[in-house]
């Protein structure tokens, strides 16, 4: 699938109302974070627990290249038609909070090639803390930044990991080799997140990430809204 490109030109913020997610849609998922936090090797982990279970389909954003949707297809994660990319010309902020409209046309897209899917992984390019998802793109997002950026980041708060619905410490096993605590971490994350969830995984040691695949199963089964 051709990724879809935005014009370059500058984009305008417009506040979007909350997506109503109807009966039969497939629930989306936002993954952002930081440049290098794990982004893709997680939405990779889910895909391959969730793949023999449900449809999904996954859609990444990169600036100038189709390099994350590119990994999701060499490791055969899903099937190639089931992972499409968006171009976003700009910071990749743009394209999922300011000017959506890139994303929910690919997402259009997934949904009429594959009118059964259950969940659609939208990922981020790599960007800052302040990144977030627009509510009229995603149902729920998840924040992922990792140990090696020093056991400061969760205090250093950012709507990212404030008010993402999950954050995700990535990189545990990383910890004594950068000197970060990461009871330090889990207690500040706890500290300016007021009650959303956080969860410490790392990849390496638990392939599967199975933390945050619950967390995803929880979300599959709550109920849609009707109203």
């Amino acid at each position: 699938m051709p990724p879809h490109l935005l014009d370059g030109q500058p984009h305008v913020h417009r506040e979007r109302p909350r997506r109503v997610r109807r009966p039969g849609e497939p629930l989306r998922i936002g993954v952002g974070g930081p440049v290098g936090s794990g982004k893709t090797a997680l939405v990779a982990a889910l895909c391959r627990q969730l793949r023999d279970e449900l449809s999904l389909a996954v859609l990444t954003n990169d600036i100038y290249t189709t390099e994350d949707a590119d990994f999701l297809r060499r490791h055969a994660v899903l099937p190639d038609d089931r992972i499409a990319a968006v171009q976003t010309g700009g910071c990749p902020h743009t394209a999922i909070r300011d000017d959506i409209t890139a994303n929910l046309d690919a997402i259009e897209d997934l949904i009429a090639a594959h009118e059964d899917l259950d969940l659609i992984l939208v990922e981020s390019g790599g960007d800052n803390l302040t990144a977030t998802f627009s509510a009229g793109l995603v149902d729920v997002q998840i924040f992922v930044v990792d140990v090696a950026g020093g056991d400061k980041v969760p205090r250093k708060g950012g709507p990212g990991v404030t008010f993402s619905d999950l954050l995700v410490v990535n990189k545990t096993d990383l910890a004594p080799l950068v000197g970060a605590d990461l009871d330090v971490m889990r207690r500040d994350a706890a500290a300016v997140r007021t009650g959303r969830p956080t969860e410490l995984i790392s990849l390496t040691e638990d392939p599967s990430a199975a933390a945050v695949l619950g967390w995803v199963r929880t979300q599959l089964s709550a109920p849609v809204p009707t109203g």
